[in-house]
């Protein structure tokens, strides 16, 4: 229960018979106009275009099954790529591996039908990493396999199949096909080709669906088979449709792209297991192993030279993670020196100068060989001076801890001489624990609604720790990791409405906060916040949305802002940051862009039930131009996602409105709102 009064409230409800308080409480009149006065400050605030990054790791299907465009899983037929948990989840998604993997054949393959064993796993003989997988035909009939795929065709009928093969005995010929899921007889494409000679080799044909054999959404199988007693070793398949972009996905690249983030972070849990040279060389013959860090297969396929090319087709600027848990300074400088060198600098000026992580939250102990508190200083030190020795111009950032428990694994960082790295990083990764029991059901999304204002003072706590030490004006921070993960469905999560409006608060805040914290990384451009893949279909979360809304508006100085917006306070909130004062109900950022011809207001509404109006103060930027452009993402409650079947559910839409001698405005309740107004 909450009581207000018109101007000014307090408010104390308590929860599940007094056992608890629920402390939430507020200040301000949500019935009246808030006022809200833009000026220019009295020196420039430049905005790095940096704060609007992503993050790209190999982790669910960002990856494989994401941005890679092959549609095959384990497509080297090795065993043990995925973890015990990760299997048992495979299984009750696809009760059918059950036997399949009971006739030896590695997940997620199946048999074309059951005809028992007729597959014998090979250990040693292979074409790539160390197994293959024998087929062996019976006299007059088909024997094969076959796996679940869902393929683009929607945008693309035509798809490129290979495998290497080795015959062994038998007639020489194999049959590429693409059937109807769970249907051997039901042949929708094929192609026929002859193994030549007893040694590995790779065989390609190309399979064309007719109009309409498969739909969207619907799974198909492809299949690998041969008969009349034929026996052949096949390994290392591939499926890939016929427009991808050198085994990208087009979809999620043009998504990408849209995005305009100007940085993309490679790293994450798996830097620290992962060598950088498994994933550079021949595609064919790159080894398959086990992401260690999620239990799932790291086939290597994409690895440094497919970043940097998903990089520039997107026109976005790299920032990798070096390994700091299993590596050594020499791998990671190694590393610099080979992507400096398929990287040249667009000034020419001189190569390198990127920005590179120092491992990645290093203090955890989930991490492959964390270096603990007592040696991560050395080890920063040893990989930074080993890097700046092959590029002295690298941009450098240490691991940092995170805003709850920053200050002693900071200052062992800080320690190391002046010069050693250019920024912290900082991680929030939080979930939807709070303290308060048996809280009220909008406790929860208002209270998670308001971390990022408590971050931004944890963030100025950071910033002035680094200012006491001999690193003051030296060091700022790198924000490279920040997610909202909820376990509750009605409350905000990173793919639903409240995660948008989680996301459009942390970028106002980080905005603000711009000047001590010039790069941000959200979690992530591939899944979590940002674009998925699913039963072929492409598309992007809401929060997707509005980090695209945000860095397509292109805001480049900061303006003040003085508000009167009603607000509220948290106590007993979010385990992590529970107590948070002052959470402005409508929250505005306000900018120029585009050479100072354009006035950006970034304004979230948090109110989870009341649209609030605002009258603008905009006299002090001179005149302005004669229509507002209003980009508005909203929905009909917080969970409200986009999905497979409704990929467009929840995504902006534009509108204009007159401008007069003032702008006048009313935020949806639960909304983020861009507005655009040219300045004369």
């Amino acid at each position: 229960m909450v009581v207000k009064h018109a101007l000014l409230v307090a408010v104390v409800s308590l929860c599940s018979g007094m056992t608890a308080f629920c402390q939430l409480t507020e200040k301000g009149d949500t019935t009246q106009p808030v006022l809200i006065r833009v000026t220019r400050p009295a020196a420039p605030a430049p905005i790095p275009d940096s704060v609007f990054g992503s993050f790209l790791e190999p982790i669910g299907k960002s990856t494989y099954g994401g941005l890679w465009a092959d549609v095959v899983e384990n497509p080297s037929f090795e065993e043990g790529l995925w973890s015990v948990g990760n299997v048992e989840e495979l299984v009750r998604e696809r009760p059918g591996l059950r036997r399949a993997s009971s006739l030896g054949l590695p997940l997620p393959w199946e048999p074309l039908t059951d005809q028992g064993a007729r597959y014998l796993p090979v250990v040693g003989d292979a074409a790539n990493s160390t197994d293959s997988l024998l087929l062996m035909s019976l006299p007059g009939k088909e024997t094969g396999i076959r796996q679940q795929v869902y393929l683009p065709v929607k945008r693309e009928l035509t798809y490129l199949a290979s495998v290497y093969l080795k015959h062994v005995s038998g007639p020489a010929e194999v049959t590429f096909s693409i059937r109807g899921r769970n249907k051997a007889d039901q042949v929708l494409a094929s192609a026929k080709i002859s193994t030549r000679g007893a040694d590995w080799a790779k065989y390609s044909a190309t399979l064309t669906l007719p109009p309409g054999a498969v739909v969207p959404l619907e799974p198909a199988d492809f299949v690998i088979a041969t008969d009349n007693d034929a026996r052949v070793l096949v390994d290392q398949a591939s499926l890939m449709p016929r427009d991808n972009l050198d085994g990208l996905d087009p979809d999620e690249v043009a998504m990408a792209r849209d995005l305009h983030s100007p940085l993309i972070r490679y790293g994450g849990n798996f830097t620290s297991a992962y060598n950088w040279h498994d994933g550079v060389g021949p595609r064919d013959k790159r080894v398959s192993k086990v992401n260690i860090s999620w239990g799932i297969p790291e086939y290597n396929t994409f690895g440094t030279d497919e970043f940097l090319h998903f990089c520039r087709l997107i026109q976005a600027e790299p920032q990798v993670a070096v390994n700091l848990g299993t590596g050594s300074p020499q791998e990671a400088a190694d590393w610099v020196r080979y992507v400096n060198q398929h990287w040249p600098n667009p000034s020419g000026s001189h190569p390198g100068g990127l920005l590179w992580e120092l491992g990645n939250e290093l203090w955890g102990t989930f991490q492959e060989g964390y270096p603990s508190q007592e040696r991560v200083a050395a080890k920063t030190l040893a990989t930074a001076q080993a890097i700046h020795k092959v590029d002295p111009h690298a941009r450098l950032i240490a691991t940092g801890a995170d805003e709850d428990h920053f200050k002693e694994w900071n200052a062992v960082q800080l320690a190391n001489p002046v010069g050693t790295f250019d920024y912290l990083s900082t991680h929030f990764v939080v979930r939807d624990q709070i303290l308060l029991r048996d809280a009220p059901p909008d406790f929860l999304p208002a209270a998670l609604l308001a971390l990022p204002i408590g971050l931004e003072k944890q963030l100025d706590a950071i910033h002035d720790q680094i200012q006491s030490t001999p690193q003051r004006d030296h060091v700022k921070t790198a924000f490279t990791e920040w997610l909202l993960i909820s376990g509750d469905t009605g409350s905000p999560n990173y793919d639903n409405m409240g995660g948008a409006l989680f996301t459009a608060g942390f970028l106002n805040s980080v905005i603000r906060k711009s000047d001590i914290v010039p790069v941000s990384d959200m979690t992530g451009i591939m899944e979590f916040g940002g674009i998925w893949k699913k039963k072929g279909v492409v598309y992007g979360t809401p929060a997707y949305w509005v980090l695209r809304e945000y860095a397509s508006a292109k805001p480049t100085e900061l303006l003040s802002v003085s508000s009167n917006s009603p607000s509220y306070s948290i106590h007993n909130g979010p385990r992590r940051l529970p107590e948070i004062d002052d959470v402005p109900y409508l929250d505005v950022v306000a900018t120029t862009a585009d050479k100072g011809k354009k006035l950006v207001l970034l304004c979230v509404n948090r109110h989870l039930t009341r649209g609030l109006s605002a009258n603008f103060d905009l006299s002090s930027l001179g005149q302005l131009g004669t229509e507002a452009t209003i980009d508005l993402l909203h929905a009909q409650d917080l969970h409200a996602a986009n999905t497979p079947e409704r990929p467009t559910a929840v995504q902006p839409s534009r509108s204009s409105e007159a401008l007069g001698s003032t702008f006048h405005h009313t935020f949806p309740a639960a909304s983020v709102t861009v507005v655009q107004i040219p300045l004369k």
